[in-house]
């Protein structure tokens, strides 16, 4: 009797996943340029399955296709940070909030959680960090509202590859997740988002601070004022004369003689 073999990936798929561990892990930085034949040759491949991936890849932003450049890792920068998480803001925690709302099983959130806390590199905590996020949104019971999610997984993975290289914050993420894990668990819709936000904001502000972005006005210096010169009406009356004239005797110009020379 022969056993059956067991079914093994594509090629397009393994070499997918090979370059994605790559670069989340550093060993592809961020601008390093991805050559097809180079690529094939340390995979044992053709160029085909090669050319595949980073079509895939460039989807889902991980990588950049220029028509002069070739192909090249994506760059990470504030700019680009905050164009994912803003993405982020403005879906993933109103999906958890109505996946909180519809009771929806969060086993597959505690499992992510339970697989990153005992990832032995960053690419593993990252992958497993991006699987906890979505299986808190993926049952908000909005199709469409989870594959625009899923859109930046990978590029939300790659802002957090780069800052955790940068400045290890793991711990406080963590932390993080459970206090929004339990708030969900316990049915608390609206703590849970508010939570989810906060966790968002928080992470990309300290590590990606965006030098351009202006001031918002309640912030803006106001105190202490600015010198700046008197007004030109305020200066005679500053300071105060020590006495002033009786009104009778104010300065008028004399009255007009009569015509004639009559008095």
């Amino acid at each position: 009797m022969t056993s059956v073999p067991t079914p093994i990936p594509s090629r397009t798929q393994y070499v997918l996943d090979a370059i994605r561990h790559r670069i989340l892990t550093g060993l592809l930085t961020p601008g390093q340029a991805l050559v097809e034949t180079e690529l094939a040759a340390q995979f044992g491949v053709s160029k085909t399955p090669v050319r595949e991936a980073l079509k895939t890849l460039a989807g889902t932003g991980l990588v950049v296709m220029s028509q002069y450049k070739g192909v090249t890792v994506r760059t990470v920068d504030a700019g680009m940070a905050h164009e994912v998480y803003d993405v982020r803001l403005l879906l993933e925690p109103e999906a958890l909030r109505r996946a909180v709302r519809r009771g929806a099983p969060l086993d597959a959130a505690r499992a992510a959680l339970a697989r990153a806390d005992e990832a032995t590199d960053t690419a593993e905590r990252s992958l497993a960090n991006r699987e906890f996020h979505r299986a808190l949104y993926l049952p908000c019971g909005n199709p469409l509202l989870g594959r625009m999610l899923d859109e930046v997984r990978d590029q939300a993975a790659l802002v957090s590859a780069v800052a955790w290289a940068a400045a290890p914050s793991w711990e406080r993420e963590a932390a993080e997740h459970r206090e929004i894990l339990r708030l969900a668990t316990d049915g608390d819709a609206d703590g849970a988002a508010d939570a989810l936000h906060a966790h968002i904001a928080s992470f990309v502000r300290r590590a990606f601070p965006d030098p351009l972005r202006p001031p918002e006005p309640s912030t803006s210096p106001r105190s202490p004022e600015p010198l700046r010169p008197p007004e030109p009406s305020a200066s005679p009356r500053s300071p105060e004369p020590l006495w002033a004239p009786e009104p009778s005797t104010s300065p008028r110009s004399p009255e007009p003689r009569p015509a004639g020379g009559e008095r």
